[in-house]
């Protein structure tokens, strides 16, 4: 079969192949058709493509690793909602915070369960849109100090480092009440483990330093003190 390739000037045209004659050029295997270095130019090998990104983590690795592994769980789920986690965690410490205040305690011990149900169910809804509004919030604020963070995954984890800092405490006002020493000392510390985690949650998903992060998460910070904390220090 003959083939046509396109003449370029001082190159004359190459004579008619006799039959069996090899191929003046060699094959080229990419392309299926013969080599020409006058007339083909050679073609750029695609770039491989970027790997996929890791799947999200589940709730249990999630939970452990804001306490535990927070600079690798914040930078792995900076992208990705966390919104049932969140709202679910969020709910139940509600439910459990008004027992550690002192005189809430005390008053819903001497009430029946009938009574006791819809305080409560109020209580958990409460602090969830509570911490909701906190942590957009601190999602705002970052934008505006120049962020470029989704609001899903910043407030999801703001609302569980929020409550997920506080349980220590909580635990201990349940049975020591809140007035004891050592509930205060975990308070505070527990608070400034708060502060940590969110300045490295909000430099890690909106990629800004760690002075704005703290300056977006302030009022959360303040807000978590001054409902949660002083109400029972």
């Amino acid at each position: 079969m003959a083939v046509f390739r396109r003449r370029r000037d001082g190159h004359p045209p190459a004579p008619a192949p006799y039959a069996g004659a090899p191929q003046p050029y060699p094959q080229d295997p990419s392309y299926g058709a013969p080599y020409d270095p006058y007339t083909t130019a050679p073609q750029p090998r695609p770039e491989p493509a970027a790997p996929p990104p890791p799947p999200p983590l589940r709730w249990q690795e999630l939970l452990t690793g804001i306490l535990f592994r927070p600079d690798r769980t914040f930078w792995h789920m900076r992208d990705y909602a966390v919104w049932w986690p969140a709202l679910i965690v969020t709910f139940l410490y509600g439910l459990v915070a008004v027992f550690g205040l002192d005189e809430a305690r005390e008053s819903i011990l001497e009430t029946t369960a009938s009574t006791v149900a819809p305080y409560l169910l109020v209580t958990g809804a409460a602090m969830v849109l509570g911490a909701l509004v906190l942590s957009t919030v601190t999602h705002n604020l970052a934008r505006q100090f120049g962020g470029n963070g989704i609001w899903a995954p910043t407030a999801g984890l703001a609302m569980l480092i929020m409550t997920l800092t506080d349980v220590p405490r909580l635990a201990l006002a349940i049975f020591l009440g809140g007035a004891n020493p050592v509930v205060q000392i975990v308070g505070w510390v527990t608070w400034l483990y708060a502060g940590f985690l969110f300045t490295l949650m909000v430099s890690r998903s909106h990629e800004i330093a760690w002075p704005r992060a703290l300056a977006s998460s302030t009022i959360q910070l303040l807000a978590l003190l001054m409902l949660v904390k002083l109400g029972t220090l």
